[in-house]
């Protein structure tokens, strides 16, 4: 039996929800039976296959990387989960939405800076107007909710697409829990 093909990644998000993933702790090995982690902050592969078969995404889309991260995800991918509040709903990143980007940078790159006082052309990614959650960009095949999710949640939905079912959450998250 061939493993199902596994990618995780986080765009603009604190990476609490890996954190969740790794709290898994020995159903990590009953996972690693059943899928190969193509795709990951978490390992050493950088480069990411054509074909996925379920890809977590953790975080908003914030960045013009973002962005089209998550474009080229969807191309790649048959199952995107988007895994946290902030990939559900945009959450803490989404907060400098009331601020103008221009203004925003102003104030964090010119005026607190000690010492060269000028916005980053390189190496910082460049914002985009909103923060969005991943639906506003692309097609999401499950929310989960949670800030983070428990990794009792992050299991259960897994394990649950890897049978072949879209799981049903309605009993074990909620938005910040």
């Amino acid at each position: 039996m061939s493993k199902a093909a596994v990618a995780t990644i986080w765009l603009d998000g604190c990476s609490g929800c890996h954190m969740s993933l790794l709290d898994m702790d020995e159903r990590l090995l009953d996972l690693a039976e059943k899928i190969e982690l193509v795709y990951s902050p978490l390992v050493d592969n950088k480069e990411m296959p054509d074909q996925i078969d379920v890809f977590l995404v953790e975080g908003a889309v914030s960045s013009e990387e973002d962005y089209h991260k998550i474009k080229e995800i969807r191309k790649r991918t048959r199952i995107l989960v988007a895994l946290g509040d902030c990939a559900v709903g945009g959450n803490i990143p989404a907060m400098r939405n009331t601020i103008p980007v221009e203004e925003l940078l102003d104030d964090a790159y010119i005026r607190k800076a000690q010492e060269n006082p000028l916005h980053p052309t390189e190496v910082v990614p460049a914002l985009r107007p909103k923060t969005v959650p991943l639906h506003e960009v692309v097609k999401v095949d499950v929310f989960v909710q949670g800030c983070p999710p428990s990794a009792d949640t992050i299991y259960f939905t897994i394990a649950e697409l890897l049978e072949g079912r879209i799981p049903d959450l309605n009993d074990r998250t909620r938005p910040g829990a």
